[in-house]
């Protein structure tokens, strides 16, 4: 099962930027994951929102260049595949002016019960909502 691709453009802050002065390694992180969380609220009701929450379990990132202040960034990310309680989620970021990989990364999510916060299965109901 693989989603479809949702993608969001952005320019790089100077708030990501680093003593090195390009991106720092967990701003690349943290957009991941706002973007999955963006993703995954533009899908789901309140309800589901109320009922489920997803916890990261493992989360890794391939370097493949850098990024620096102002410059325009894609980022794009897609369910590669839900199993039991886990759900694998792939992002790219690439630099707009040179079509250029910057990261490829990916997470792992586990699928909580929002009240117990014990793991639960991932329904077809919640797969089928990002094809």
């Amino acid at each position: 099962m693989i989603s479809e691709i949702f993608t969001k453009q952005f320019t790089v802050p100077s708030s990501a930027i680093d003593i090195r002065n390009h991106v720092n390694n967990l701003a690349y992180m943290e957009w991941c994951l706002d973007i999955a969380e963006t993703h995954w609220n533009l899908v789901v009701t309140e309800a589901f929102n109320k009922k489920y929450v997803w916890y990261v379990i493992h989360h890794s990132i391939d370097y493949r260049g850098e990024a620096f202040e102002g410059e325009e960034l894609e980022i794009s990310t897609w369910i590669e595949k839900n199993e039991g309680v886990k759900s694998e989620r792939r992002y790219k970021i690439i630099r707009i002016k040179d079509n250029k990989t910057l990261i490829e990364a990916k997470t792992i999510w586990c699928l909580l019960n929002s009240k117990t916060l014990r793991p639960t299965k991932i329904t077809e109901e919640i797969s089928t909502l990002f094809l």
